[in-house]
């Protein structure tokens, strides 16, 4: 069992930053942050392999979005810059205890925070 707990979000105007938080209980293999805006499917955004630290970004955050990991911490983060109106989302963090090759796919991930809201104005 991985329990999974977000925190950082909030509200900024575009250009801003932000850096999500996600602090983990058990052991995982591949963590990853996903997005929900309303009315949307929920967006993959971002892996990290716990393992080798190898990362992975959607072209939508691919250059703006920094996913770093805390071993000693069992932590997660994600930075976010030059933020837009787009990136308004509730944001989750998700693990993977059992895969070596992280993956994209909302339906690899088991487990789930209870998410934080981004909310970036214009």
């Amino acid at each position: 069992q991985v329990q999974l707990v977000e925190s950082g979000g909030g509200s900024v105007q575009a250009g801003g930053s932000l850096k999500l938080s996600c602090a983990a209980s058990g052991y995982t293999r591949c963590m990853a942050w996903f997005r929900q805006a309303p009315g949307k499917e929920r967006e993959w955004v971002a892996t990290i392999g716990t393992g080798d630290g190898r990362t992975y970004y959607a072209d939508s955050v691919k250059g703006r979005s920094t996913i770093s990991q805390d071993n000693g911490k069992n932590a997660v983060y994600l930075q976010m810059d030059d933020l837009t109106p787009d990136d308004t989302a509730m944001y989750y963090c998700a693990a993977d205890p059992f895969r070596w090759s992280c993956t994209m796919r909302t339906s690899a991930y088991n487990y789930w925070g209870q998410g934080t809201q981004v909310t970036v104005s214009s």
